[in-house]
């Protein structure tokens, strides 16, 4: 065959071969390569401790809410060990004092009337002294009676005036005793304030107890990576582990600049892992970036531009839990697959 022709075959080949890898490419719905990702959990310790157990490795899977670690609690044990028994000692001496307040009570309002019926006495025996010597001072006057007898009815009148004085002195004083009710009740209020105040410290010891055995979250998880062990002093903010939720996953892809407006949020995808190669699992597009990533440092001329990227977020709608996080895979736009 001449050589013309040869090239000639050869020419047609090499076209058909392009038109034949065109034509595939136009059915080939757009892809993109992501990757599996997890929303990696990092539980941490709120309060210091020595580290005494550990109760989950790596890989191990985690309960619901279950135990992950315990730190030393021995000291803040101590603590409302100690809280407990100043409570009891306040609440004791509140009981007492509550017994004691209508004791003092009763008794003042008993010393109270008693002075009061003695003044009441000393009043009427003084005004009858009083009158008695001024008629006794008449009598001396007219010579009915001797300057001894008026000697005595002034003996006697001073004396009822200087008894009236001693019982409204007592009075007083049995008044002003009043104070020491008063003091009773304010002693009372104190002692309830101090036990309020220690009731408080001992929930917010409780509270702080409580932080020492430290919980997985709320959903089942898998200890992704083991931060500390038994032995280890933990402060406020150590990590103690991370942990992943199985069922959280999603598949982060890159979408370029010229095709950021075929992807919305909501629009349905098919993924396809290169460790299971023509099995698809359906997805759905749940974030798409608002500013590009991998902006280079100069943006000069159009390939700059098309050089930007839109990060996105796929979450995996079938069989969440076989995608182990880091492994690659491409991402199918659905024909129809709607979207915001």
């Amino acid at each position: 065959m001449p050589r013309r022709a040869v090239a000639v075959v050869i020419a047609v080949a090499v076209v058909l071969a392009a038109a034949l890898v065109h034509r595939r490419a136009l059915r080939t719905p757009p892809h993109y390569t992501g990757f599996v990702e997890g929303e990696e959990r990092v539980v941490r310790s709120e309060v210091a401790g020595r580290v005494v157990e550990v109760a989950f490795a790596e890989g191990d899977a985690v309960p619901a809410g279950a135990v992950l670690a315990r730190l030393d609690d021995a000291d803040v044990e101590s603590q409302i060990r100690a809280k407990e028994q100043e409570i009891r000692v306040l609440e004791a001496d509140i009981a007492t004092q509550r017994e004691r307040i209508p004791l003092i009570e009763a008794t003042w309002q008993r010393d109270l009337g008693a002075r009061r019926a003695d003044v009441g006495q000393a009043t009427a025996a003084a005004e009858l002294a009083e009158r008695t010597f001024a008629r006794e001072r008449d009598l001396v006057k007219n010579g009915a009676s001797t300057p001894q007898d008026l000697d005595d009815r002034r003996a006697a009148r001073d004396q009822a005036r200087s008894a009236l004085a001693r019982a409204r002195e007592l009075l007083a004083r049995t008044a002003a005793e009043e104070r020491n009710l008063t003091v009773a009740r304010q002693e009372l209020a104190s002692l309830e304030e101090k036990r309020e105040l220690a009731l408080r410290q001992l929930e917010e010891l409780n509270v702080t107890h409580a932080k020492y055995v430290i919980h997985a979250p709320a959903v089942p998880t898998v200890v992704q990576t083991q931060l500390i062990w038994p032995g280890e002093l933990a402060q406020p903010g150590t990590a103690i582990a991370a942990v992943i939720d199985p069922k959280d996953k999603y598949v982060q892809i890159y979408v370029p600049v010229a095709d950021r407006d075929r992807l919305r949020v909501g629009q349905r995808v098919e993924i396809e892992l290169d460790s299971e190669p023509g099995r698809r699992v359906p997805g759905e597009v749940s974030f798409v970036a608002d500013e590009a990533n991998f902006t280079p440092e100069k943006i000069e001329t159009r390939s700059d531009r098309l050089g930007q990227v839109y990060r996105a977020k796929v979450r995996i709608l079938e069989g969440v839990e076989r995608f182990q996080p880091g492994t690659e895979g491409d991402v199918y736009l659905v024909a129809g697959g709607g979207g915001a």
